[in-house]
């Protein structure tokens, strides 16, 4: 994996880690349910991760099954 493509990842998981912290503070301490919002913005972030990740096994199973 290129650096750039690791600081990309590293970067989607820091922000999908802090945001899935403060929706467990939410839950613990105050007994609240996360705005649905958030929970969409952090499932969008799990996607957009995917994706990136994606891209380079769906190239890597091309080239070597390009042959066939």
């Amino acid at each position: 994996m290129s650096a750039t493509k690791r600081e990309e990842v590293s970067s989607h998981l820091r922000y999908i880690r802090l945001e899935l912290r403060e929706m467990h503070q939410m839950l613990m301490e105050d007994d609240l349910l996360p705005d649905l919002n958030e929970a969409k913005e952090v499932s969008a972030q799990l996607d957009a991760l995917l994706d990136l990740l994606s891209d380079k096994r769906v190239k890597k199973l091309n080239n070597q099954f390009g042959n066939f």
